[in-house]
């Protein structure tokens, strides 16, 4: 699990901040210190050339690069990230990358139909066909029995440290072949949640295509599509997908499933790679 680092021992890296708040109770004030989760803008630029701007919590930023350039299709694998170093600035964090020649000139193609980018995934598209990608359909055939992914999300709440903190971030988590929880990312940003445990996960040269993504989050048509292009079979949610992420679930052939509770859940699609679907 990774630690949250508080503002006194890296104050510009830290996922936390420390303020002084009034807390009320009925007419009762009292003044004290409170943690809030840190939400700093991030550059992600690659040889020299800035691509996008993110509102983050600035910690497991390498993750966070890698999992966004293999996510959003600008590496393929993780071998074609040459270097990463964050640099802060005054304003926020840099976060600047030196990748594989090939992937920068395709990189620079991309740009050139692109007038920016944000954290919802569609915003600087200026084509239909730019904004909605269409993954190549999950061959994955891990399955999961339902306790397992109930199991899951439980015991991905006792790990989520920054949320216990704060009550102000997400999170993302691997589910290994054998039903047990694996990495866990937080970040104020679910796609950024998301990003970080894709790339902690190719840093650790992790089969996608052999196990499942829980998250804390609606599973909205970026999440699946995100997990859709690493061949990431199944999507499991706390709260609801979109008409949209269902539909490219549909399509992308991923297991997608919401409103995962103790003893409940409700499939969108392809329920094959659960088991003990009606328990």
């Amino acid at each position: 699990m990774t630690a949250v680092m508080d503002e006194a021992a890296a104050p510009e890296l830290a996922a936390l901040a420390r303020i002084e708040v009034e807390k009320w109770r009925g007419d009762q004030r009292q003044v004290c210190d409170d943690e809030v989760a840190r939400e700093v803008p991030v550059a992600l630029e690659y040889n020299g050339i800035s691509h996008a701007v993110m509102l983050a919590s600035p910690d497991d930023l390498e993750d966070f690069a890698l999992g966004f350039s293999l996510s959003e299709g600008l590496l393929r694998d993780r071998s074609e990230l040459y270097d990463c170093e964050i640099v802060v600035g005054c304003e926020g964090i840099q976060v600047q990358m030196q990748i594989a020649s090939e992937r920068f000139a395709a990189f620079k193609d991309r740009r050139r139909n692109l007038t920016g980018r944000t954290g919802c995934g569609l915003c600087g598209a200026e084509t239909l066909q730019q904004a909605i990608r269409h993954p190549a359909a999950v061959s994955g055939s891990a399955r999961f029995s339902t306790a397992a992914i109930h199991a899951g999300m439980a015991a991905m709440a006792l790990r989520q440290t920054l949320q216990q903190h704060t009550g102000a971030t997400h999170a993302a988590a691997w589910m290994n072949a054998d039903g047990s929880l694996g990495t866990v990312r937080e970040d104020v940003g679910r796609h950024n949640a998301l990003d970080k445990l894709i790339g902690a996960l190719a840093y650790e040269g992790c089969d996608f295509s052999a196990g499942a993504v829980l998250i804390t989050s609606r599973a909205s048509y970026e999440m699946v599509q995100k997990a859709a292009t690493l061949g990431i079979g199944m999507v499991a949610a706390i709260s609801a997908p979109t008409s949209l992420a269902v539909q490219l679930a549909t399509e992308a052939e991923v297991t997608l499933v919401g409103f995962v509770r103790p003893h409940s859940h409700v499939v969108y699609a392809h329920g094959h790679r659960l088991t003990n679907v009606g328990a």
